[in-house]
């Protein structure tokens, strides 16, 4: 009898981890529905996530991927890392193969001054060259999974699933703050 408790139990532990949803969701407060007041991003690489805050805290979490598998700050173009600082939403717009896109500022005079001292101390090479074109944007049609499995996979770019970004895009205005941090 214990036997056959012991294999029924493991058999429904393995059904139960075998069927386990793997989507990762949304979380939003549940009470004021809406972001109060000016909005501003939080990029937390360490946890894939895009936080959201406003007048009153914490307002939702997105989860999201970045660039280079190794989470480490942008030190130059076409390393696929995504950068590490404080920018800005400069430009929104739709975008034909991620949904929509939403333009950073990188790279800032903070971005130049890192990168000047690692070219100094010989970290990258001489001819290297900052990079640009960052932006928070969807995911490829119909491949949402991709941030449902962490699949890091832009060139230094935060993706989204294009419904999360659909939904950014409606509450961060251009100029929102967007804080980038391993």
């Amino acid at each position: 009898m214990t036997l056959r408790k012991i294999l029924l139990g493991s058999l429904f532990l393995f059904i139960l981890c075998a069927f386990k949803d793997t989507t990762r969701t949304v979380r939003k407060r549940f009470f004021h529905p809406d972001p109060e007041g000016e909005v501003f991003i939080l990029v937390v690489k360490s946890r894939y996530e895009l936080q959201v805050f406003d007048r009153q805290g914490w307002y939702a979490t997105y989860p999201a991927v970045f660039g280079n598998k190794s989470l480490g700050d942008k030190m130059m173009q076409g390393d696929r890392k995504t950068p590490e600082g404080i920018y800005h939403i400069v430009r929104k717009r739709p975008h034909e193969k991620w949904d929509k896109i939403m333009d950073l500022d990188y790279p800032t005079a903070a971005d130049m001054v890192k990168f000047n001292e690692r070219k100094a101390k010989g970290l990258i090479p001489k001819s290297a060259r900052p990079g640009d074109g960052i932006a928070i944007h969807g995911t490829w049609p119909h491949d949402e999974i991709t941030v449902d499995n962490y699949q890091n996979w832009t060139n230094g770019c935060i993706s989204l699933k294009c419904e999360d970004v659909d939904e950014l895009y409606s509450i961060a205005p251009i100029g929102t703050k967007v804080i980038i941090q391993y």
